[in-house]
């Protein structure tokens, strides 16, 4: 595994245009080499990665194992303060550093992202490749399908949710003698067929795994799941914003025998099986945690799970391709992990495990491996510390904190940020009093990375009405906040040669190896105590209260032995509280947890704190109305 050189390539200073043209112009400007190019400058063998098209492959997961006596490079996750809905840059951040890494101070470098949902896409918030001079390419294939990683999620979710319906269905309609003959069936030399699901399934109730030893009661047992349908906590999954799906009757049809009912459709990337890639470690570890999906209970309160449904291996067999993460490149020709893409309320929101495993062996001990976590260090960064990290078993040794003026002066009282809407003057010129009311808020970020032990360095995320007086104050306030470093960073408008200075203190921070990494609560302690170490360490809340639906599920989970499990608090992204209008640095405020469910598969608990959203809708004008093809070139126009 002798690298090449022919990778990265920095942009020409000619390159740059001002003012900066749209990202898909941008994007299309630069002709990415083939992706075998880039797997050569890694090293890689061909029996090492399979390609999808000419500008994306699938690495395969023996090269951790190959590399396993190579020590890891340097681990950096990029969060950011309370955003606005415009999002403050962290993707566009992540891959600016990566590039200045790699193709201006010739560091070894990898970025590790989501993949992105093409149902927000279309609709309302556009692509999650960068933007500007920092961008992942070809940006149509990061954002539309890719390597179908999302497809096959959708349909091995659907496939688990269609077994689950079904097996009411049949139940409802036949004896316990009619399920065991069909679920059993007897083979041609007398024997019962006996698939492997079934006998781990008799082996949890305790039953003979011969089941022609097995009583009318153990045969009761065996095939008669009892499923309530008051306590269904999967839903099916679409790749498409449509609120349309967001109630419906299902079993309407005549051969239904009547037995409907109501649900809803939710998008794809909110499936629990989505979480399970994002955090499972090898395709053994990711079937077993198929198996444990607790998908609702039985009338009697007992965990009903995938396995017992005798589907979890046939969804790892439709997954199985999806284990591996997806190989792509920068406009720099710096390489790219783009894999899995899980929700970051009701799950984590980072990439995989795999990825920034795979990355950090392939760069070796004087590389960086960048990875990014959704919405602000409250909410992505603690899940990635408490939840990405205790499954990892990797360590950060640095923090990018990514803030803006503009969110800095929302938080300072500015008005409302709307996307889609014209910016407020407010926020296109100098208003130092805004941006001076709403430095808690980034003060607040700081202390919550100083909390986990790991040196935080603010970048600034420049835009050209930002003022210089506006981008000093910022800088001055977060060095005195306790940040290791703060650099304003230009890299939107000049890809990796604008992210220099802040990518130089970034490896002096690293090099320095002050990480001293903790944890914010232990597993072995009781769920309730996990959650308010949550809300008062991290969000700042002087109290916790619990609605009763909370107070029953959390009790169950404990019962069914789920109490060692991390938190996943599914809360707002827009404030530092459970309300998204309260704004800057909140106090004193009490968190009321409403619901909590188990994701059992993927390995957490999570409360709900409020409302969330699980199927988006799509505005009166969505992105797509500007997207096309040319025919006669195959290029795609008007993306973003």
């Amino acid at each position: 595994m002798a690298p090449s050189s022919v990778l990265p390539r920095p942009l020409s200073q000619g390159a740059l245009q001002s003012p900066v043209p749209s990202d898909i112009e941008i994007a299309q400007s630069v002709a990415p080499l083939h992706i075998r190019n880039v797997c050569e400058s890694l090293g890689l063998d061909d029996d090492d990665y399979d390609c999808y098209g000419k500008f994306a492959a699938k690495v395969n997961l023996s090269v951790r194992e190959k590399l396993s006596g190579r020590p890891d490079g340097k681990y950096v996750v990029v969060t950011g303060v309370t955003p606005t809905p415009l999002g403050e840059g962290k993707s566009t951040c992540t891959v600016g550093i990566s590039q200045s890494l790699g193709a201006h101070l010739g560091k070894k470098v990898f970025t590790c992202i989501r993949q992105p949902s093409m149902g927000p896409t279309f609709g309302i918030k556009g692509g999650a490749a960068g933007g500007g001079y920092s961008q992942v390419i070809p940006m149509e294939d990061f954002n539309l399908h890719l390597t179908g990683d999302i497809h096959a999620i959708s349909i091995a979710n659907n496939l688990l949710v269609a077994q689950l319906d079904t097996r009411i269905f049949h139940e409802n309609t036949q004896s316990n003698k009619a399920l065991f003959d069909r679920i059993c069936p007897i083979m041609k030399d007398g024997r019962r067929k006996v698939s492997a699901s079934i006998i781990r399934r008799l082996q949890r109730l305790g039953l003979s795994t011969d089941v022609s030893q097995l009583d009318e009661e153990g045969v009761g047992r065996l095939v008669r799941l009892d499923i309530d349908p008051e306590t269904i906590m999967v839903n099916r999954v679409v790749d498409v914003n449509d609120r349309m799906l967001r109630k419906v009757t299902i079993g309407q049809g005549p051969n239904e025998k009547g037995f409907t009912r109501e649900t809803q459709v939710d998008i794809a990337v909110s499936s629990e099986c989505m979480a399970i890639l994002a955090l499972a470690t090898s395709l053994e570890d990711m079937r077993d945690r198929l198996r444990k999906m607790v998908v609702a209970y039985s009338k009697s309160g007992d965990p009903v799970t995938a396995d017992d449904l005798g589907v979890a291996g046939a969804m790892t067999v439709l997954l199985k391709d999806t284990i591996n993460p997806t190989l792509m490149q920068t406009l720099e020709g710096t390489p790219v992990f783009v894999h899995a893409g899980p929700f970051a309320n009701i799950a984590h929101g980072n990439s995989s495990i795999v990825a920034d495993q795979v990355a950090l062996k392939l760069v070796g001990q004087d590389g960086y491996v960048l990875t990014e976590a959704g919405f602000g260090s409250d909410i992505g960064m603690e899940k990635f510390m408490d939840i990405k990290c205790r499954y990892s078993g990797l360590r950060p040794d640095a923090i990018v904190l990514v803030t803006t003026a503009r969110a800095l002066k929302s938080h300072g009282g500015g008005p409302p940020v709307e996307a889609g809407k014209k910016m407020n003057d407010a926020y296109t010129t100098e208003r130092l009093d805004l941006i001076q009311n709403g430095l808690c808020n980034l003060q607040a970020h700081i202390d919550i990375g100083n909390q986990f032990g790991v040196p935080v360095v603010v970048c600034v995320n420049k835009v050209n009405t930002d003022s210089d007086a506006e981008l000093k104050l910022i800088v001055d306030d977060a060095l005195k906040s306790g940040a290791a470093a703060a650099v304003v960073s230009d890299h939107w408008a000049r890809g990796g040669e604008g992210a220099v200075e802040i990518s130089k203190k970034l490896i002096e921070v690293c090099e320095a190896r002050t990480s001293e990494f903790k944890f914010t609560y232990p597993l072995d302690i009781p769920i309730k105590d996990k959650i308010a170490a949550i809300c008062m360490k991290i969000y700042g809340a002087a109290a916790v209260e619990y609605e009763e639906a909370a107070e029953l599920a959390i009790e169950r989970f404990e019962r069914a032995g789920l109490g060692g499990l991390p938190i996943c608090m599914a809360k707002t992204q827009y404030s530092l509280s459970a309300d998204a209008s309260l704004r800057g640095r909140p106090a004193g405020f009490t968190i009321k947890v409403k619901n909590c469910r188990a994701a059992a598969g993927a390995g957490f608990i999570y409360p709900l704190l409020g409302p969330i959203m699980t199927m988006p809708g799509l505005p009166t004008r969505p992105c797509f109305y500007d997207v096309d093809i040319d025919p006669a070139t195959g290029k795609v126009e008007g993306l973003f």
